[in-house]
Parts: structure tokens; sequence; C-alpha cells
């Protein structure tokens, strides 16, 4: 089924996918005319080829991301360092949920590609399953590790016939996506699919 996504503020760059690729990208009118049959998601903000986050490692390895349910124990923000390390030596089932729930922290931000050796299986399953593109890290790293790296990595433009991943956020432009950081995001969709919808 075909799906053409265009954002307010990008009505230029609409993007009509067919599965997990991109059928067409170009302004919604024209493709909206020329695929009456798609079914059509209209977002606020602008419509990008989404974000990447050089810092797997650190984000889904070094760091224990708490449950809800544990938050009278743990807090609800990324644990870091030894503390994280000896939550992961008590039970390492953590493992795979922590990078589960970091992955959704990823998409919730924007991100399409993660970058950085993972060594486990647990994040490296995490990554696999959900479909995030796996690239190089950059030689000079932005600063510490976070889920709003900056500067922010945008991946290449989108083109027919390569991947449907992209993100979209809730800015009027590419200035204030810099400005307001990535957790502005409302949608993020990775091989054609829609795995992350703040509303």
């Amino acid at each position: 089924m075909l799906t053409l996504h265009v954002a307010e503020a990008t009505p230029g760059t609409a993007v009509l996918v067919d599965g997990a690729l991109v059928a067409a990208v170009g302004p919604y009118e024209e493709l909206a005319a020329a695929h009456p049959e798609a079914r059509v998601r209209e977002w606020p903000g602008i419509l990008t080829p989404g974000l990447l986050n050089p810092f797997a490692p650190e984000l889904l390895e070094g760091m224990y991301h708490p449950d809800p349910r544990e938050a009278a124990g743990f807090g609800t923000e990324p644990i870091t360092g030894e503390r994280a390390q000896r939550i992961f030596r008590a039970d390492p089932s953590r493992r795979g949920a922590s990078a589960r729930r970091a992955v959704q922290r990823l998409l919730a931000h924007g991100t399409v590609a993660v970058a950085g050796e993972l060594r486990g299986r647990a994040a490296v399953d995490a990554v696999r399953r959900v479909g995030l593109a796996v690239g190089r890290r950059p030689e000079r790293l932005p600063g510490p590790p976070s889920f709003s790296p900056e500067p922010l990595v945008l991946l290449p433009r989108l083109v027919p016939g390569g991947p449907a991943r992209f993100a979209v956020f809730d800015v009027p432009d590419r200035a204030a996506l810099v400005r307001l950081g990535p957790s502005t995001c409302v949608a993020t969709v990775l091989g054609g699919r829609l795995v992350h919808r703040a509303r």
C-alpha cells in the first residue's frame, strides 16, 4: 500500500512510500494528484532524512535505562558508570530490556541510524529488530553521549528507490531543529513503518 507523508513546513519534499522503499520525493500536490489511492499522513513541522546518533555503545550498553515501574528504586533517568554495570552484573537479563528502552528513546529523538561498535548481543538485537541503520562513527565525537548530540548529524537526502527511513520534527525549519533539538520529533519511520509517533 502506498503512503504519502507530508509535513506542513516542507510540502515541497513530501515522501511517497511503497513498502520499505521510497517511491518518490516531491511536491505534495503533484504526488497526491499522481497517486490518489495513497494513504496520506500529514505532520506538523519539517520532514527530514532523520538523524545518526554516534553513541550507540555508550547509550545502549554503557547505561541502564530503568523501566517506569522501577522508578521508586532507580528513578526515571538513565543510570551510567559503575552503578549501571552493577545492575547488569546482578541481573544480566536486564541488558536486553534496557537496550530496547534505549532504542525507543533514540526513535523518539528522530534517530534512524546509529554508529559505534556494539559488543553485546542484547544491544545488537535491539538495533536490528527495529531496523535502525548502522553507520560509520565520526572521527570526532560531538560532546558527551546523548540522545540529543551536538551538532546534529542529518543523513543524506531521501531518493526514490532508497530505504524509507526518515523523521519528522515539529519545528518551522532546520535552524529551529538545531536550536530546539531532536526532542521535537513527532514521527520516525524505518523500513516504511511508523516506529515512533508522539501524537
